[in-house]
């Protein structure tokens, strides 16, 4: 399961565009630069930082990121073992570079996350960690807790351990250069079996009912010829889904971990409820790709093709079927809830320790587990705390993107104003109360609208029926303020 990610290619700090986006940082109060004190604690713990006695670094592994990617968290080997396969999946071990209680240790606490402003990075670690010595790069050596994965002939674990070891990655691979080698033949065994595998837990997340939402990376540019701006969307590649499985299959085995140990903390979401589902089907209706719901929801999604912006708009629009999903701590008794229901199974965020403070803790305590050993103290005592610290990050993370996508959508139509669209209502209005405030605050009835090309949704003033088809006319479309109002035409 994936989230997108808008990166706006507007440079110029005199565009609308660009100095609204970067207004974000300030009205958001994202965190800002880095305590010295705590870049200092860094630079101190790399400088006598020791890598494991194990030693894999013959172990020919790869990464698989972003081309500009420089934080990488993850690297990866598979090769085949009789009618299965051996996987070792490579965490950065981040653990190792913070003293628990120190000013690194209390900074990433607050900051719960790498925030990705539209304007640029904020990261959860000094980048002399993130982007250098805990970073998973190529020819480096690192310390590392590798997850070790023997898999039947159908890709399903059977045995799987985790403990810290002293790797070296061979090479940084791009999801397009990895996409193109497994196209042309001449991709390297890693890469062809990473295929193999990951199609074949594909069918294992379908066959449990798991979901991905896997959005494609969008850019935002201005016309040239001065016509507002267009969204470029670049479609998620086949690698992408492939190498996501590995740490899909990762966190499930952290969650399993933990739970026969009868401590740790898990990553749960409930089912979505019927009005969701309601919801999300007429916008399949009115977009012109219906889901019967004959199949289930996260087999429908993997139908829909990210190029056609209709469809681009249901993906869009399926994010509300992708809420609820909390942290649950538990130490001494398993939880009640423990399934993550988009992925279909238990599950726990354990792959991303540079990116995500509470992977640290979870690695952790699965390698101890591993390993039966005694869990570190100030890991189980953080447990409580870290449902509260990754909420508060989630909230803010969240703001950050809705504001920026707001603020896109009113780009892409800014110079559209006044002008008529078709449309179809995702949210009805109740009729005025007679005395012209249908809504309680003076205003009238209004509901919320779908256009399709771009892919917009916005309020809309009149009395509208949820699922039908109307045509409206945009009044208002404002960068600044990322407000965008049709108006229903009789």
């Amino acid at each position: 399961m994936s989230h997108h990610r808008i990166a706006p290619n507007v440079d110029d700090s005199t565009d609308q565009l660009a100095a609204a986006l970067a207004a974000l940082r300030t009205e958001l109060e994202l965190p800002g630069a880095y305590p010295t004190e705590a870049v200092e604690e860094a630079r101190r713990a790399v400088a006598t930082h020791e890598i494991p006695e194990r030693d894999l670094r013959d172990v020919p592994f790869v990464t698989i990121d972003p081309a500009t990617s420089t934080d990488l968290d993850q690297a990866l080997f598979i090769d085949r073992a009789g009618a299965g396969y051996k996987v070792l999946y490579v965490i950065a071990d981040v653990p190792s570079f913070v003293a628990p209680g120190g000013a690194l240790d209390a900074e990433t606490r607050h900051r719960g996350q790498t925030f990705y402003a539209p304007d640029g990075r904020i990261p959860l670690h000094p980048e002399v960690i993130s982007e250098n010595a805990g970073s998973l790069l190529a020819d480096q050596d690192c310390s590392a807790f590798v997850w070790d994965f023997d898999l039947d002939a159908g890709a399903k674990v059977q045995t799987v351990s985790v403990a810290r070891a002293a790797v070296r990655s061979r090479a940084k691979l791009s999801y397009k250069d990895a996409q193109q080698h497994i196209d042309d033949g001449t991709a390297p065994p890693v890469l062809q079996l990473l295929k193999e595998v990951g199609l074949k837990r594909v069918e294992l997340e379908r066959l449990r009912g798991g979901a991905s939402l896997n959005m494609p990376e969008q850019e935002i540019v201005q016309a040239t010829d001065g016509g507002g701006y267009r969204i470029v969307a670049v479609p998620s590649l086949p690698v992408e889904d492939w190498n996501a499985q590995i740490s899909l299959m990762t966190g499930m085995a952290a969650a399993q971990l933990m739970l026969d140990g009868k401590v740790g903390i898990l990553r749960t979401m409930p089912a979505p409820d019927q009005r969701s589902l309601q919801h999300f089907k007429r916008q399949t209706t009115a977009l012109g790709k219906p889901w019967d719901g004959q199949i289930t929801y996260g087999e429908y999604l993997r139908t829909l093709d990210a190029s056609d912006p209709k469809q681009l708009a249901i993906l869009h629009s399926a994010g509300t079927l992708f809420r609820g999903a909390g942290y649950t701590p538990f130490d001494g008794e398993v939880p009640d809830t423990v399934i993550q229901a988009a992925i279909g199974a238990p599950y726990a965020h354990t792959t991303a320790p540079l990116r995500r403070l509470i992977d640290r803790f979870v690695l952790v305590i699965c390698e101890a587990l591993s390993n039966n050993r005694e869990i570190p103290r100030w890991a189980r005592e953080a447990l409580p705390s870290l449902p509260d610290i990754m909420a508060s990050s989630d909230q803010l993370a969240g703001r950050l993107e809705r504001a920026a996508l707001d603020t896109v959508e009113a780009a892409l139509v800014a110079n559209h104003v006044g002008q008529e669209f078709d449309a179809v209502v995702i949210s009805g209005s109740k009729p005025s109360n007679g005395n012209g405030n249908g809504n309680g605050n003076g205003s009238g009835p209004y509901g919320v609208v779908q256009i399709a090309e771009p892919a917009v949704t916005a309020r809309c003033d009149g009395e509208l029926e949820s699922g039908t088809e109307v045509r409206v006319r945009l009044v208002k479309a404002d960068i600044a303020s990322r407000e965008i109002r049709f108006e229903l035409q009789r």
